[in-house]
């Protein structure tokens, strides 16, 4: 097992440089959001005022607008159809607020309009959810297994496991920056902020946008790192 152990001492290395490359960038977007919040929005309305706003404007009536507890935890549920706003987001009324509603909103939108990459995302979820559950022990079973019978189906097995997760990573990112682009035109277009505040909100929802592209690389090289360790036991 000590080529298992090195193996996964590998993708624990790969895993430890994207996870300092993650904290980073996460702590660079709570510094944005923070720096943004202390601009305030002239029109006044609060982060549930504008996405229920933007949900009118876009003929959406069945999805509610409810506050959940906790920082950067808003979201949108599609199976209950709501548009999740954290506390710091519901009920303020800044540039912060407004770009994390309307981004939310946006996903509400790509629900409505069937959205191609959120839709394939969705049915990601459940092989998803069981790859999550596995894979790290079927790749370390299946590599003890490989390297000491030479038999590298199981290890083929967790690395198709991982490849799910990799895959769903990027296809996180179109519906991410398709949800802001959504959130950012409905701002300009419905004149729901300022030049200033808009600049803020585009660039508070960039920094959103590169934790998801952080963690899509990671994945992508973890899941490189495995396949090349396959190869290499593949070819003994």
């Amino acid at each position: 097992m000590l080529g298992g152990n090195s193996m996964q001492t590998g993708a624990m290395v790969i895993g430890g440089i994207f996870m300092l490359i993650s904290m980073l960038v996460s702590k660079k977007l709570k510094s944005k959001f923070s720096f943004y919040s202390k601009v305030r929005l002239n029109n006044g309305l609060s982060g549930k005022e504008i996405a229920e706003k933007m949900l009118q404007d876009h003929g959406i009536s069945d999805v509610k607008v409810i506050s959940v507890k906790g920082q950067l935890t808003d979201h949108y549920n599609p199976g209950n159809k709501t548009v999740n706003l954290s506390e710091v987001v519901y009920g303020e009324r800044n540039a912060s607020a407004a770009a994390v509603a309307a981004h939310e909103v946006g996903h509400a939108v790509q629900h409505a309009q069937a959205y191609a990459w959120l839709t394939m995302r969705s049915k990601l979820v459940p092989m998803v959810n069981i790859s999550s559950k596995f894979m790290q022990y079927v790749i370390l079973i299946g590599f003890g297994i490989a390297a000491s019978t030479g038999n590298p189906y199981v290890l083929m097995g967790g690395i198709a496991l991982f490849a799910v997760t990799t895959t769903f990573a990027f296809v996180t990112l179109p519906v991410e920056f398709d949800a802001s682009n959504r959130a950012l035109a409905w701002m300009k277009d419905k004149n729901i902020v300022t030049r200033e505040e808009h600049a803020g909100a585009e660039d508070a929802l960039k920094w959103a946008a590169r934790t998801y592209v952080v963690a899509a690389l990671g994945s992508l090289a973890t899941l490189l790192y495995y396949i090349a360790r396959y190869r290499s036991v593949s070819n003994r």
